[in-house]
């Protein structure tokens, strides 16, 4: 089968390797039809390194998913505790947590220290044809839905996940800053969970454009207006009740405690590429903010496939590039590159 590999930052070459054996107790084997590239991917492919994961080996990206079973294992029940069947399109949650730690007895399952994640190093992703995978991980997709859109029920579920912990609550204004897929998508959610205004922030103007499209009732592009005063501005110097960081997570992280009001919530769900995290303590503690770091999900995927089922969400509207797996260096290249008003990458690798 062929697969694309990470051999070092900016470095993706694809091979020839043996298929997987058959899928054992609880798994499922399945020919990979679509994987998304996001922003943690784009990490990893630029410095070979996310957070304190090094990649110290070649190494298969892509957790962004969905595929066609081919063959099943023994007891090879779904997400939702039902019978796959051999011809499913499954789209495939990628954190595969212990189920018996304490978080995850507690309903934690996405901060369980005993996990794997597929295309998170060690473990290998989805940019190959043929993958084992676990059953419990597999969520059958409706015949209304691409396979585009699969990959990106991944993607809706970090934004679940996010607005659950922002409890936005109707009338609520909402900033939020970095509108790549994962913030169009925060913004989207939180105008359905009531936000009477949304204001959207980025540095490149067709997201930007995308987010107006999409409800925002502002949008500003950071490079050319300064972000907090714009917010002082249209909240008559107030700031909104929720701000949420979706972007570089570098001073844009003080830039979100910057907007939230007194009394505020900040949510951080951007990834910094070095790790760290910069923020006026003195911001964080007059305002007596309410700060929470967003972790991935929690069994998001029924009501992902749910909104994006009823076109409350529109996931195909985001996908701006298509590539097959072959052409899976120069996707990166482009997407890391920013280049053509890219905004989700789409690798095909078995349609």
């Amino acid at each position: 089968m062929q697969v694309a590999r990470l051999h070092g930052p900016k470095d993706i070459r694809l091979g020839s390797e043996p298929a997987p054996p058959a899928p054992g107790n609880g798994e499922a084997l399945l020919k990979i039809r679509s994987v998304g590239v996001c922003g943690s991917d784009l990490h990893m492919y630029e410095a070979g390194r996310i957070g304190y994961t090094d990649i110290t080996e070649p190494f298969i990206l892509g957790h962004e998913f969905m595929g066609e079973i081919i063959a099943l294992g023994p007891d090879a029940l779904n997400g939702e505790h039902q019978p796959l069947q051999v011809g499913q399109r499954v789209a495939v949650e990628p954190a595969v947590p212990c189920w018996r730690c304490e978080l995850c007895e507690h309903g934690h399952p996405n901060l369980c220290p005993n996990h794997y994640f597929y295309g998170l190093f060690p473990d290998d992703g989805a940019l190959r044809e043929r993958m084992i995978v676990s059953a419990r991980n597999c969520f059958p997709m409706p015949d209304s839905l691409s396979d585009d859109a699969g990959p990106l029920l991944e993607t809706l579920g970090v934004a679940i996940h996010a607005i659950d912990l922002s409890k936005i609550r109707i009338g609520h204004s909402v900033a939020v800053i970095g509108v790549g897929p994962v913030g169009l998508l925060i913004m989207r959610l939180a105008l359905l969970a009531g936000a009477a205004r949304v204001i959207a922030f980025d540095k490149l103007d067709w997201r930007l454009q995308k987010a107006c499209d999409w409800g925002a009732t502002g949008a500003f592009n950071v490079d050319r207006q300064d972000p907090v005063a714009a917010i002082m501005d249209v909240t008559d110097g107030r700031g909104v009740d929720v701000a949420i960081e979706a972007a570089w997570a570098d001073h844009s992280v003080q830039q979100a405690a910057d907007m939230a009001r007194y009394g505020g919530r900040l949510v951080l769900v951007g990834i910094p590429p070095d790790d760290q995290l910069r923020l006026k303590h003195s911001v964080a503690r007059r305002k007596g903010l309410t700060i929470i770091m967003s972790r991935r999900m929690k069994h998001t995927y029924p009501r992902a496939i749910e909104l994006a089922t009823s076109g409350k969400v529109k996931l195909d509207e985001l996908v701006s590039h298509r590539f097959d797996l072959a052409e899976t260096a120069g996707a990166y290249a482009s997407n890391a590159a920013y280049e053509d008003g890219v905004n989700k990458v789409v690798l095909r690798v078995g349609c």
